[in-house]
C-alpha cells in the first residue's frame, strides 16, 4: 500500500520527521537530497531510534548505541543483531510517499 507521508518542503536536508501509520512508528530522513524511511524502533530493546545521532547514512540508537543504515535498515553494530524495517520512498510531484 502506497501512502503519502509528507510534502517535499516539510523535511529539509539533514533533518528528520517522525510519524505513525497504523500503529507503526516511522521516521523519514533526508540525506544528500534523498529520502529514507525506517522503523522508529531499535531492534535491540524496542526503544525509539530516530532521536539518535545521525552520521551520514548511519543512525545510532540513543539508548545503547546500536547503529543502523538508513538506506536499508541493516544493523551495523552491537548490541543489536537484527536490522530494522526500511520502507521504499518515492517522490511524486511534491509529495513523499512510502510503500508500507
Amino acid at each position: 500500500m502506497r501512502v503519502t507521508i509528507a510534502k517535499r518542503d516539510e523535511v529539509a536536508e539533514g533533518q528528520r520527521m517522525m510519524f505513525a501509520i497504523d500503529g507503526k512508528k516511522l521516521a523519514l530522513f533526508k540525506v544528500q537530497g534523498e529520502y529514507y524511511c525506517i522503523a522508529d524502533t531499535c531492534s535491540h530493546d524496542d526503544g525509539p531510534l530516530a532521536d539518535g545521532k545521525r552520521d551520514g547514512y548511519t543512525i545510532a540508537c540513543p539508548r545503547h548505541g546500536a547503529k543502523f543504515d538508513l538506506r536499508d535498515g541493516r544493523v551495523l553494530s552491537f548490541p543489536a543483531v537484527r536490522g530494522i524495517d526500511a520502507y521504499p520512498v518515492e517522490v511524486v510531484g511534491d509529495e513523499i510517499t512510502i510503500d508500507i
